[in-house]
């Protein structure tokens, strides 16, 4: 079960009429919190958002079935989707866990999100990466801004002496 802030913090940004895959993020956001605090484990970066997602079909959040993907993957996201509201059943939550609690921490490292992000970008192609970055600087705001540009500048300066 989603933590009561998460689902608060979702329905907040729902009324802000933000759109289901942000509402989404916040149950993701919990469940790196989670792996972090060592709650259970992931696979990788990608199980742990793939939970996160699962949990915020099952509040209630209208994300729609995900393209490309597996047949299998999509009949999970619709039958949780069709399963909102309703209390998961308690074995098959501690089986589900149990497992979870085998899988390494790692999952949810600051490295395996940033590789996660980056290898999905890839997958999205130059024009949305280059949109993504526009809009990033726009939002971002003059003090960040000077920010990342010192530490884009710290980072090429580590890399030109490797």
């Amino acid at each position: 079960m989603p933590e009561k802030q998460t689902i608060e913090r979702a329905r907040r940004d729902k009324r802000q009429g933000k759109s289901p895959s942000t509402q989404a993020g916040e149950f993701v956001r919990e469940e790196i919190h989670h792996i972090r605090e060592g709650k259970h484990g992931a696979r990788s970066a990608r199980q742990a958002i793939a939970i996160g997602l699962n949990k915020a079909r099952r509040a209630g959040v209208k994300l729609g079935t995900p393209r490309g993907v597996s047949e299998r993957t999509r009949k999970s996201a619709e039958s949780a989707s069709a399963h909102a509201g309703e209390k998961p059943s308690p074995a098959r939550s501690r089986a589900a866990h149990a497992a979870l609690e085998h899988e390494s921490r790692s999952s949810a490292s600051h490295d395996a999100l940033s590789r996660q992000a980056k290898r999905n970008a890839r997958l999205r192609g130059a024009a949305a990466r280059s949109r993504a970055a526009k809009k990033a600087v726009r939002t971002k705001g003059p003090v960040k801004r000077r920010a990342a540009a010192r530490k884009a500048a710290r980072t090429r300066q580590r890399h030109a002496r490797s």
